[in-house]
C-alpha cells in the first residue's frame, strides 16, 4: 500500500487504501490487520486507522474481533449473491427514478468510461477493467444526486467485485460481455428510452449474477 499525503481526512485515504487492497486481493481473506503495522505502512497513526477499520466492517469487508487484529472479511458464495440481491434492487430503482436527468456532461462521461473499459479489454488488463466497470456502475448511481442511494450502490458494487476477483480467470470471457451490456445501456440513456435503458440494466444484472454462478460452479467442480 502506499504512503498517505495528506489532501483528504487521514481516516478517508486509509479507509480508501485499506478497501482497494482487499478489492485487488492484495489483502487476503481472513489475513490479520493489525493496526500497528496498517499505521507504519500508511505512515500515520493508529487513530484513523482504527476509524477506517470501523467503517470497511460497516461496509462488509472487515471483521473486527475482541482483543485480537481485525481480519479481512470471508467470501462466500451466498454473501456474494445477497450482495447482488440488493444491488438489482437499488440500480434498477435509480435508472427507473434518475434515467430523465441525465445530463450530457454525464453522457459524454458514461462514453470516456466504455472507452476505457474497451481499452482495458484489448490490453488484457482485467484490474483496470473492474475500476472501469465499479465506475461506470458509480457515475450511474449518482445522477439523481442521492448521496445515501450511491454509497448504498457502491457498496454492493464492492461485495460483488470481490466475488468476481475470486473468479479472476474468466474475466476474459465475462468482461467483453459485460462492455456490451454497458453499451447497449448508454445507448438507450442517449436516445432517452428509459424503460428500455431499465430493461438492459436488468438484463445486465441477471447476466452477471448467472456468470458468476457458471464460473462459480465450475471452480468449486474443479
Amino acid at each position: 500500500m502506499k504512503k498517505i499525503i495528506q489532501k483528504e481526512s487521514l481516516a478517508d485515504q486509509a479507509f480508501n487504501s485499506i478497501k482497494d487492497a482487499i478489492i485487488a486481493g492484495r489483502l487476503a481473506q481472513e489475513e490479520e490487520l493489525p493496526e500497528e503495522k496498517l499505521a507504519s505502512d500508511l505512515g500515520i497513526s493508529r487513530t484513523p486507522i482504527r476509524e477506517a477499520l470501523k467503517r470497511l466492517a460497516a461496509e462488509g469487508l472487515v471483521n473486527i474481533h475482541k482483543a485480537k487484529p481485525a481480519t479481512v472479511a470471508s467470501f462466500t458464495k451466498d454473501s456474494a449473491l445477497h450482495y447482488m440481491e440488493i444491488r438489482k434492487l437499488l440500480e434498477i430503482h435509480n435508472i427507473e427514478k434518475n434515467a430523465d436527468q441525465l445530463s450530457d456532461q454525464v453522457l459524454y462521461e458514461l462514453q470516456n468510461n466504455l472507452e476505457g473499459q474497451l481499452e482495458a479489454i484489448e490490453s488484457d488488463d482485467y484490474n483496470s477493467f473492474m475500476d472501469f466497470d465499479r465506475a461506470f456502475h458509480l457515475q450511474l448511481a449518482n445522477i439523481g444526486g442521492n448521496v445515501k442511494l450511491a454509497e448504498l450502490i457502491s457498496q454492493m458494487n464492492t461485495g460483488v467485485n470481490r466475488a468476481f476477483l475470486f473468479l479472476s480467470n474468466t474475466l476474459p470471457v465475462s468482461a467483453k460481455d459485460a462492455y456490451l451490456e454497458h453499451v447497449n445501456i448508454v445507448q438507450a440513456l442517449e436516445k432517452k428510452e428509459k424503460n428500455l435503458a431499465k430493461q438492459l440494466m436488468i438484463l445486465h444484472l441477471d447476466n452477471v449474477e448467472k456468470r458468476f454462478l457458471h464460473y462459480y460452479t465450475g471452480e468449486e467442480n474443479k
